[in-house]
């Protein structure tokens, strides 16, 4: 399941758009919607950073992504909870 939202994501898919190798994709949407709501990525997230250490150096990435038109409605969601401000899910 964590591959086939990784997969969405990095690639910029739709949902729908997902390989039928991860599962159907409204399975794979509701599970990231419940794991957002729930903090799990910033959990996974910090956990990483932590292993990591403190870093020599820092850069800075100047990218610009365009993003999709629905991207602004995650925020109004909750999906985001620690960007948003929106109460966490129970």
């Amino acid at each position: 399941m964590i591959s086939g939202i990784i997969f969405v994501i990095r690639n910029g898919l739709r949902w729908r758009d997902a390989p039928k190798d991860y599962g159907p994709h409204k399975t794979i949407y509701n599970r990231f919607v419940r794991w957002s709501r729930l903090g799990v990525f910033n959990k996974i997230f910090a956990a990483l950073a932590a292993k990591g250490g403190k870093p020599d150096r820092l850069m800075i990435d100047a990218t610009h992504l365009k993003a999709h038109r629905t991207a602004a409605s995650l925020l109004k969601k909750g999906l985001f909870p620690d960007v948003s401000g929106a109460p966490r899910a129970a």
